[in-house]
Formats: structure tokens, sequence, C-alpha cells
């Protein structure tokens, strides 16, 4: 039997590993180091570094993202950009997820595991958004749940993951109605 605090502990060594080396650099001695406990340790619960990575990507989709309920479609939005946004500045996250995305674009099986981890909790999250403001005459039903998703979470990544750029004061607000109107003109 597996000891879970020791697989706890080696979960959180990976994020501060990838973080501090990156996955080209990190090994699972470091791993095992950060997280006080042998390399068998490691070994005995995940195959590779691969499929460690594999498995955190995995674990982090299934979590997902919390599902906003402030009764109306931008407060909902609000909500969402500010969680969102908070996981996307965490100094951890952000630098594992432009790492990770090297990454997949050399691997194609972190290539598919980023892209289930993204696309099932943004997905989630966006579905159940655009459903609420369906329910509360907000949206009109029969919404392209693609392009909706594309709407609720494209703008944010791009600019905290793709550009980097730090949100001036208000932006989140104005993201939230703006997103808002562009849902509603579906």
């Amino acid at each position: 039997m597996l000891r879970e605090d020791v697989t706890e502990a080696i979960r959180s060594a990976v994020f501060e590993e990838l973080a501090a080396v990156g996955y080209a650099r990190m090994s699972i001695e470091g791993i095992a180091r950060r997280a006080g406990v042998g390399k068998t340790a490691v070994y005995r619960r995940w195959r590779s570094k691969l499929h460690l990575v594999l498995d955190l990507v995995s674990a982090i989709a299934v979590q997902g993202l919390p599902m906003p309920d402030s009764g109306s479609l931008e407060g909902d939005l609000r909500l969402l950009y500010e969680v969102t946004s908070r996981a996307l500045r965490h100094p951890v996250a952000s630098q594992v997820i432009p790492d990770l995305q090297a990454e997949a674009a050399r691997n194609p099986e972190i290539a598919e595991a980023m892209q289930k981890a993204l696309r099932e909790g943004q997905h989630g999250v966006a579905n159940g958004i655009v459903r609420a403001a369906v329910a509360r005459g907000e949206v009109r039903d029969g919404v392209d749940e693609d392009l909706a998703l594309d709407l609720v979470s494209g703008p944010l990544y791009w600019r905290s993951v793709v550009v980097r750029a730090e949100l001036p004061k208000g932006y989140l607000g104005s993201l939230a109605a703006a997103t808002a109107a562009a849902l509603r003109a579906l």
C-alpha cells in the first residue's frame, strides 16, 4: 500500500522542480530530494518523469475550476476571471504552464494530456456559465459551445500566459462585460 502523504509530497515536489528547472532538466533524483524520499518511492508510483507529469496534468483537469454562481452572466464571468487570473499568476503556474507548452510542441503525449486537461477543465465551466445564462434568459439557447469556450477562455489565457502582460486595473471587469456582450450576440 502506497502512503498518500508520500504521494502528495512527490506531487508537490514535481511542481516545485518544474518551476525551478523546467521539464527538460527535471529529474527523478531532484524530485525525490525535494520530496524528502528515495527515488524508489517515486518509481513505485510512476515509471518515468513523463508519466509523473502526465498524471499530474490529468489530476489538475479532474479538479477543474469552481463553478461561479453570481446570478448574472457578467458576474459569473468576472468571478471565473478572478479565480483563473490568480491561478495563472501563481509563481509555480506561471513557470510550469509555458514550459509544459513548449514540451507539448515536442512530445505528443504531453500535448494530448495538456489539451485534455485544459479543454475539459475550461469546457465544463464555460458550458455551465452559458447554460446558467440561457436558463436566466441572458443568452439564447443553442449557442455554439466551442465558440463560447473560445470567447470565455481565450482572451485571459492569451494575455496572461502567451503575452505574459500585466493586467491593468479594471481589466477583468471590462473583459467580463465584453465577453458577456459577445456571448449575447451569438
